[in-house]
């Protein structure tokens, strides 16, 4: 069974083309979504971010990720000691869930930060979803009703698509003119053939 990665930045449309995925039949694994569960059930992870960001991170004994997020998006030392308490619990719920699906022809991993963690280095191959930054920016800023200096101030803490690029085996793009779909049946078709 092969296990593909599935990136891109902010407003890339990455879990757009997770959803295509998903209406093929594949199993996607959302990492962002794991990594949100958990942080808000593992009480070890608790007292381990209470004494990172101090007490006033919670709110009703849960992490505010509004909280976390207006620190971490500013300070990138505290986003990587958050990203090393977090992440091989991750790693450790995909090896489990894989297990879970080992019927499929392959299974896709969608992280935000694929290539950031290392983590691409676990997957049989590795998919890049790209777009220019005007279009991202105004997708998260509709998406998220908010400003165009707050999703900028976003983008800078994420590697750019340059620095991406070598280490994808496919980029797909979705600048609006370019269609999601045939890409996606494409590399789908090869991965089952």
């Amino acid at each position: 069974m092969r296990t593909i990665g599935l990136t891109g930045g902010i407003g890339s449309g990455k879990s757009m083309v997770a959803e295509i995925f998903t209406h093929l039949g594949i199993p996607v694994f959302n990492a962002d979504a794991e990594s949100k569960q958990i942080l808000r059930e593992d009480t070890v992870l608790h007292d381990q971010l209470s004494q990172l960001f101090g007490p006033g991170i919670f709110n009703q004994g849960i992490p505010d990720r509004k909280k976390l997020a207006e620190i971490l998006f500013l300070d990138r030392e505290k986003m990587d000691k958050m990203n090393g308490l977090i992440h091989p619990r991750v790693i450790d719920r995909f090896v489990s869930w894989c297990k879970e699906h080992q019927q499929s022809p392959y299974l896709v991993h969608e992280a935000a930060i694929l290539f950031e963690t290392g983590f691409y280095r676990l997957m049989d191959l590795n998919i890049l979803v790209v777009a220019p930054d005007d279009i991202r920016i105004k997708r998260v800023m509709e998406r998220d009703q908010t400003t165009e200096k707050l999703v900028r101030e976003r983008m800078q803490n994420q590697w750019t698509d340059e620095q991406k690029k070598p280490l994808a085996d496919i980029i797909m793009i979705n600048d609006g003119e370019s269609p999601l779909l045939p890409q996606v049946l494409e590399i789908h078709n090869k991965l089952i053939e």
